[in-house]
């Protein structure tokens, strides 16, 4: 990664003396001369809150228009994480940032976007529900959040917002977009374990209604704790807009991510030597053993993505808007998974294990256009908040995977047992002790890139939303949409001999579509301006293809005649906003039920399992002084799956009652700050999660070889010092007492071990 590092390094500091210089400039040559920004305004250093043009507070909102009331007046949890939280924690990643919100959980690798982001929403897999800016964001990616000023988390079944999805919430993600005003923000970070990270956020005013926005970012280092695993990457996110402030605004974005790393399937579970060694399953291995090669293993995510969106009012009360984009992800690994390569073998007083792998070549190409008609109106004494539009989408997925023959690896101690399927496939050689595993072991073989199969999905959606006015303290909130879904692929498949691929098998997967219809219904009353308590039903639907909650896929024979898996919530809830919008509150009660998955598949197909989640979401976010800022809430989840899939021999699934994968009883984070001087602030987070099982494998009750995370618990520390008006130095203390804990488990192969205790010093300059 050398040579690799020392080009970031060139262009990180580079891009920041030119970021200064240009920042200096108050306005381009022959453009009119901005008015100086308050650099106190734009630092928020303990307000949450956002500032409007006049200087006042306001309470954040989302950005979709289909949020056609403000939250407080909207009856469903939805959380929002602006860029003071991502800035304040240090986050890199989005699930650094997801830690903020309980009852969001990360699923191991594992499915169809393994080694990308698997978020868990109330119990269901969302991989395939992240938005960007409101537009789905295809394809298997770990995501940066340099380029993002807020985060928004939708709980609940929301096709009615999203279209097809797995029932349990969305993600979208806000990103920074060009302002009427100069400014100029520069991050440097070092840190522990060679963390270096380096952003800039540079806006231009051009002209009286134009502006450019760049954001860019570099950063390299080493998982704290994980011998071997390092990763450098670098972005960009370029975005011009103008008719800024009229009635007609175009603005034109182009956002690249380049990340390369060593991927880290963490350790193996109990099953790899066949002895229960924990209560938990996780073999008992030091946490810090790594079982890669670094001669061999690698994972390049990279990411450009191009959108123009177009705005145009009418009126006060009547816009319509167009987005359009043009997207194109790699996600490319090989990665060895300690699960695989067959089972250890105890030789000469030790266990042995040899590698086995997985990969991945997977290009998504993605072209979407979202068109929305927002405005208000009144019928008689009802006041009428609206939202119509229509969303089509082409999506084309290409797959395949790797061979990874070894013709010469680290030996097999005489006594190992070779099957001959081991031969064939990975080769002889390449083993490792199971409790001290050498990452430095020299491989040399064959990798070929084998068959690339294809899927085609193509959806229409058209919805419409209403928030009506009742009477000026009930809102009756209505959502419909209607959505088609079709998809069609080719499959090519080969059988790899020592590494080289023969004739390639090719078969049509069958085509398939579905329509189906979504809607939510939900009443809000306000006790007071400031306060409201609702009751909401919304309903979701997800096609066989993505029922895992991944990327889309073709279907097989069986997937194209099933019908769309439906899920149902109903939720209760309060919301209050404090202290002059700067204080934001919220309770809820909710119950999530998933129905029609398959249960049978021969001699007939049968639809009728089920799983349950309910429980009860704490938040709270805001300032309760001018001082002492507050984030973060608390979720207790309690889950079923009601009942699962028949077994081969045609009994009751022995996990039905059990309590489903990643989905925690209790979920707790704070993440809060207080400033103890005028330049001082101290802070920092506790994040707790209870166990977490993982895959398929059953809870408390026992199931099949319960495998689960354990409880944790994590502290972080902050302290941020402002040297001046414009410079400060803010310090994380990331994991800071050091605790070894499991992030996370799919129960059949490994578990992902958490980072040690790193510390990061930053320097932020705000011009």
């Amino acid at each position: 990664m050398t040579q690799r590092a020392d080009a970031l390094r060139t262009l990180l500091f580079a891009s920041s003396a030119a970021g200064m210089l240009l920042g200096a400039a108050p306005a381009l040559a022959g453009d009119p001369v901005a008015a100086p920004t308050d650099p106190s305004q734009d630092r928020e250093a303990t307000t949450l809150g956002t500032v409007t043009i006049t200087g006042q507070r306001a309470r954040r909102e989302p950005q979709s228009p289909e949020f056609v009331a403000p939250l407080l007046d909207t009856p469903r949890s939805v959380t929002i994480i602006p860029r003071q939280i991502i800035e304040q924690t240090a986050a890199s990643s989005l699930q650094d940032i997801l830690r903020t919100s309980p009852g969001i959980t990360f699923g191991a690798g594992e499915g169809g976007q393994p080694l990308s982001d698997r978020p868990f929403i109330r119990g269901q897999s969302s991989g395939n529900n992240i938005f960007v800016d409101g537009v789905r964001d295809t394809g298997g990616q770990q995501r940066e959040v340099f380029n993002l000023e807020q985060v928004e988390v939708i709980k609940g079944a929301d096709s009615v917002y999203s279209g097809r999805g797995s029932g349990g919430g969305s993600i979208n993600l806000g990103s920074k977009a060009p302002r009427l005003e100069d400014f100029s923000r520069y991050g440097v970070g070092l840190g522990t374990d060679g963390y270096l990270r380096g952003t800039i956020d540079q806006n231009w005013r051009l002209g009286a209604t134009s502006g450019l926005r760049l954001n860019l970012m570099a950063a390299e280092g080493d998982v704290p704790g994980r011998d071997t695993v390092d990763y450098d990457k670098w972005g960009l996110g370029l975005s011009y807009a103008i008719g800024l402030g009229q009635a007609t605004t175009l603005t034109a974005s182009y956002y690249h991510l380049d990340s390369n790393q060593m991927p880290d399937y963490g350790i193996p579970l109990f099953t790899k030597i066949g002895t229960r060694t924990t209560d938990s399953g996780i073999l008992d291995v030091p946490y810090s053993s790594f079982y890669g090669l670094s001669d061999r293993d690698y994972l390049n995510n990279t990411v450009d993505s191009f959108t123009v969106a177009v705005e145009h009012r009418f009126s006060d009360t009547l816009r319509i808007r167009n987005v359009t984009r043009y997207s194109e992800t790699l996600n490319d690994y090989i990665v060895t998974n300690p699960g695989d390569g067959g089972a250890a073998q105890f030789v000469d007083g030790e266990w042995w294990m040899k590698r086995g792998t997985k990969t991945r070549w997977n290009p998504v190409d993605t072209l979407a256009n979202v068109t929305d008609l927002t405005g208000e109106f009144s019928t008689g004494a009802l006041r009428h908040s609206f939202n119509a539009g229509v969303e089509l989408t082409h999506e084309k997925n290409r797959n395949a995977g790797y061979s990874t023959f070894t013709t010469a690896g680290a030996a097999c101690p005489a006594g190992y047992v070779l099957s001959a399927s081991a031969l064939a496939s990975l080769g002889a050689g390449d083993c490792t002790r199971v409790y001290a595993p050498d990452s430095g072991a020299s491989w040399t073989g064959v990798i070929n890139r084998g068959p690339v199969s294809e899927s085609t999905t193509e959806t229409v959606g058209v919805y419409a939303f209403d928030s009506i006015n009742l009477t000026e303290r009930l809102i009756l909130n209505l959502g419909l949409r209607w959505d088609r879904y079709s998809v069609e692929g080719l499959s090519r498949s080969a059988t790899a001999t020592a590494g080289v691929y023969g004739a390639v098998t090719e078969t049509p997967t069958p085509s398939a579509d579905w329509d189906f219809v979504n809607s939510q219904v939900g009443l809000v009353y306000k006790p007071t301006a400031d306060t409201s308590v609702y009751a909401s039903y919304s309903t979701s639907s997800t096609p066989p293809t993505i029922a895992a909650g991944d990327q889309n896929t073709a279907p097989n024979a069986t997937q194209a005649v099933l019908d769309p898996e439906e899920t149902t919530s109903y939720e209760i809830g309060a919301k209050a906003s404090l202290f002059h919008d700067q204080l934001q509150l919220s309770a809820a009660v909710f119950r999530l039920d998933r129905k029609n998955a398959v249960t049978q598949s021969t001699p007939v197909v049968v639809q009728d399992g089920e799983v349950r989640v309910q429980g009860l979401e704490l938040g709270v976010s805001g300032n309760i002084t001018p001082e002492w800022q507050v984030f973060g809430g608390y979720t207790w989840m309690d889950s079923e799956l009601v009942k699962g899939a028949l077994t081969s021999g045609g009994l009751p699934n022995p996990l039905n009652g059990e309590r489903l994968a990643n989905t925690p009883e209790h979920a707790f984070s704070l993440f809060t700050t207080y400033r103890v001087m005028p330049n001082l602030s101290l802070g920092g987070g506790v994040y707790y999660v209870s166990d977490s099982f993982g895959g398929n494998q059953g809870g408390a009750g026992g199931g099949t070889n319960r495998i689960y995370a354990p409880e944790y618990t994590r502290v972080d520390l902050f302290a941020s010092y402002d040297i001046n008006e414009t410079a400060s130095l803010q310090l994380n203390i990331q994991n800071a007492a050091d605790e070894e804990y499991i992030i996370r488990t799919n129960g059949v192969h490994h578990a992902d071990v958490a980072p040690a205790r790193q510390a990061i010093l930053t320097l932020n300059l705000r011009y």
